[in-house]
């Protein structure tokens, strides 16, 4: 059963090669005409999908963003993780559901809608906190990447983490025209860089463990 009555609707799923993977969960669309595009994940707190399938919970918490074009020079239009400060307005959960982690029930499922004009986009998914840099200032898909992992799928709530397998599940629901969806497209360069810190539930790099991420303070985004 679709999620959003009036949306044509694709169910993506994959599975990330690694925390670094950039290249697996990109998807060009191309509108035929002004179009609202509506995308929500599941692969984090599970839920059933636009296809009707039960998708499993368990998976990362993952970014999600959206440019306008395709490769290096593509602009962000927005993206966000739970990491970052503008997480509040893309909670995804309904219709995913929260995981527990320790004695907090927690969302990192995402939902977005954006209205566009007729064109080409792509639409980049990667492990939540290995984030583009474009979405910091408002730049290109080329801006690389910023690595904050520590070199592992694992969400944390203080000292409880939960650790996740690198599975993902992608909705996107298109008004108007599309005339197709691909995946993927090359990769950019790792780059160096960060600028958002905020407030509420939100993740940092524990200073004891470098390998694990809190839900303890956001990155503004």
């Amino acid at each position: 059963m679709p999620v959003w009555a009036g949306l044509v609707t694709t169910s993506y799923t994959g599975t990330l090669t690694d925390v670094d993977d950039a290249l697996t969960g990109r998807i060009v669309l191309t509108l035929a005409s002004a179009s609202t595009v509506t995308l929500q994940t599941w692969g984090f707190g599970g839920g059933t999908n636009a296809a009707g399938v039960n998708i499993v919970a368990g998976g990362f918490d993952p970014f999600v963003g959206l440019f306008s074009g395709t490769g290096d020079s593509a602009q962000i239009v927005d993206g966000s993780s739970a990491v970052l400060s503008n997480y509040d307005s893309f909670v995804g959960c309904p219709p995913a559901a929260e995981a527990t982690i320790g004695t907090a029930s927690v969302c990192a499922d995402l939902h977005m809608s954006f209205d566009l004009a007729a064109g080409v986009y792509t639409v980049l998914l990667t492990n939540g906190t290995y984030l583009p840099n474009a979405v910091f200032g408002g730049g290109q898909l080329g801006d690389g990447f910023t690595d904050l992992s520590g070199g592992v799928f694992q969400t944390c709530v203080d000292l409880d983490c939960l650790a996740g397998s690198a599975d993902w599940a992608l909705d996107i629901g298109v008004t108007g025209g599309v005339t197709g969806g691909s995946l993927p497209e090359p990769t950019a360069p790792v780059l160096g860089g960060l600028a958002l810190l905020a407030l509420g539930v939100q993740r940092r790099m524990a200073a004891a463990r470098p390998d694990r991420k809190t839900l303890s303070g956001r990155i503004p985004g």
